[in-house]
């Protein structure tokens, strides 16, 4: 009479599989993980690239407002409709265009209130909106500048 053998692994039949399916679980959840990295990265990028032009713009108002300090006396050329035959403030605008994406530089010297002059810049980065930066000072006539 022939002797039977009871199967070694009874249970191998119903698990198999699950290693399988364990392992593809593990992939998803590690293909989230890198997913979220990627938009995290993308996120700080913008974000640093805002940053770098919102310094960019504080700078250029700065450094306008330093040549109008300067030359003083010429304090109404700097106008948005007089700053391009100015040749200083031309240099400006140049920069403007150069540091700061579709960047428009203007400033508005005031008729009523001599002396206050306003710096207003504008700029749009690639696949975001429009930015702007203002500033609003008194340029005061320097008394050591030659007439």
């Amino acid at each position: 009479m022939p002797v039977t053998r009871p199967h070694p692994y009874p249970h191998r039949r119903t698990t198999g599989g699950f290693m399988l399916l364990e392992a593809l679980i593990a992939l998803l959840i590690f293909a989230l993980a890198v997913l979220g990295l990627v938009g995290l990265q993308a996120s700080m990028t913008r974000a640093t690239s805002g940053a770098k032009y919102r310094a960019d713009a504080a700078y250029l108002a700065s450094d306008l407002v330093g040549l109008m300090w300067t030359d003083s006396r010429n304090l109404a050329l700097y106008d948005t409709s007089k700053c391009a035959g100015h040749p200083p403030c031309q240099r400006w605008l140049e920069r403007v265009k150069e540091r700061l994406p579709t960047g428009v530089g203007q400033a508005q010297v005031s008729a009523t209130d001599p002396g206050q002059v306003t710096v207003k810049l504008t700029w749009q980065a690639p696949s975001d909106d429009a930015h702007q930066f203002q500033t609003t000072t008194a340029v005061n006539p320097n008394p050591l500048q030659q007439p």
